[in-house]
């Protein structure tokens, strides 16, 4: 059982702009007492996804602690808005929740420890205030040895931002436990450091340490495992993250790579002047950028079929998808993620 007991927060997000909360739900070991969302409050989760864990859905975090039998050990900041940003109607929750004496955890790029009535309630009560993505101070530049790390690395790429690159990392990481291979998850975003509790922040790190923050991470635990599977950030052809994107390519030196993208999408998210190349053309273009550094390919493919109701219909967009890119595909949450560590296995562990 989880050590932790914890509420989140979504107000107005729960659960489809609400990522962070529903990836913390669905793979984090945290005990889920309540999701805040003012909106929704009287709810259940259940009620809107019976794939994660139940809990009563409340309007604040003191709704949420007379709901809860054990108590509360932390609040989760369950939302990631565009560019970080905190919402000033939060402020009352998060004060509450350090009165109460919980910690804070947040993913947001607005530190809550820079926060100076937030700093002074958690020093007067004794609790944490987590920002996980702030950055470790002792970052450099990359040096160029995770390729010589024991165990073999793929990396999640996507089509796009939001396409699914974390959950298609834990989905690979657990189909891969299950079939003995001895892999581990490599966290590079904020929703995937507070399920494993460590990581980097990617998107949070100066330019010039990118690809060292990554490299810091595979020299971890790169001798531990078999198998590394390391989240990937944004897309290639993004307008604004791309740079993200090619840090975490060349540092962590991959040698396969997995292709994600989410049905439907068909212009960049938030960006929609922009839109999608062909999927083929991902391929060269993930491919060729990652060649003069370190030399791999596309082994498998990942598909978001989340908003796609009809299953038969969904299976034909990922077989679609798989023959236009090449390799084999899968959603890893509806199909499961085994086609996705064949095309690993084959074109990575296996060479």
């Amino acid at each position: 059982m989880s050590s932790e007991r914890i509420a989140v927060l979504a107000h107005e997000k729960f659960p489809d702009e609400a990522k962070t909360a529903l990836g913390v739900m669905r793979y984090g070991d945290q005990a889920i007492e309540a999701i805040l969302d003012r909106d929704r409050a009287g709810d259940r989760v259940a009620d809107h996804d019976s794939t994660l864990p139940d809990a009563p859905i409340v309007e604040s975090f003191e709704d949420a602690l007379a709901a809860s039998e054990g108590g509360i050990d932390a609040l989760y900041i369950g939302i990631a808005p565009i560019g970080g940003g905190f919402d000033e109607t939060w402020r009352d929750d998060v004060r509450a929740a350090i009165a109460a004496g919980c910690d804070v955890v947040s993913g947001l790029h607005y530190f809550l420890n820079e926060d100076e009535e937030f700093a002074e309630l958690a020093a007067d009560h004794g609790v944490e205030l987590r920002d996980v993505r702030d950055p470790p101070e002792d970052l450099g530049v990359a040096t160029g040895r995770s390729a010589d790390v024991d165990a073999d690395v793929v990396l999640t790429v996507g089509t796009d931002c939001s396409v699914g690159k974390m959950t298609a990392s834990l989905e690979i990481v657990e189909a891969a436990r299950e079939r003995g291979i001895d892999a581990a998850f490599v966290p590079t975003g904020q929703t995937g450091i507070m399920i494993a509790g460590w990581g980097n922040p990617i998107d949070r790190v100066i330019s010039d340490f990118t690809a060292g923050a990554v490299e810091d991470l595979i020299l971890e635990i790169g001798d531990d495992h078999d198998l590394l599977v390391v989240e990937g950030q944004g897309t290639i052809i993004h307008p604004a993250y791309s740079a993200v994107t090619c840090g975490i390519l060349h540092g962590s030196m991959a040698d396969g790579l997995v292709l994600c993208h989410a049905a439907g999408r068909e212009a960049i998210h938030g960006y929609e002047s922009f839109e999608l190349p062909p999927f083929a053309d991902y391929v060269d273009l993930y491919e060729d950028l990652a060649e003069p550094v370190h030399e791999t390919e596309v082994v498998a493919g990942a598909v978001n079929t989340k908003d796609v109701a009809d299953d038969d219909e969904a299976g034909s967009i990922v077989d679609a998808f798989g023959e236009e890119v090449g390799v084999p595909a899968a959603d890893p949450v509806r199909h499961g993620a085994d086609r996705i560590v064949d095309g690993i296995v084959d074109g990575v562990l296996e060479e």
